[in-house]
């Protein structure tokens, strides 16, 4: 069995926890503004592959450039050309995982 002190270790101020000068733990802001883990929720991470990839229409959905404009273009047609320069919008099965990785778009 554990002794009296291990019992209620857990208990005891934690050195990690920002405090005050008289010993009380800080609240709101001023504990928010330490940056200690656990005092706010995490912010999410934009993946910037994503992001440079695709963009919002004002409706909410995903906008993409086409594929084939890299090179070899002289053997494509001048109509064909014109095309792949336009923008075109991503399935609506793929949506949702674009949106993921991009959870402020």
């Amino acid at each position: 069995m554990l002794d009296k002190e291990a019992r209620h270790r857990h208990n005891a101020p934690s050195p990690h926890r920002p405090r005050l000068a008289n010993g009380a733990p800080m609240v709101g802001s001023a504990a928010r503004v330490s940056g200690f883990p656990g005092d706010v929720m995490p912010k999410m991470k934009t993946k910037r592959c994503a992001a440079k990839r695709f963009s919002f229409t004002g409706t909410g959905k995903v906008r993409r450039s086409k594929a084939g404009l890299n090179h070899m273009m002289q053997e494509k047609s001048r109509k064909r050309l014109r095309r792949l320069r336009k923008n075109d919008t991503v399935d609506k099965a793929l949506q949702k995982r674009v949106k993921i990785m991009l959870p402020y778009g």
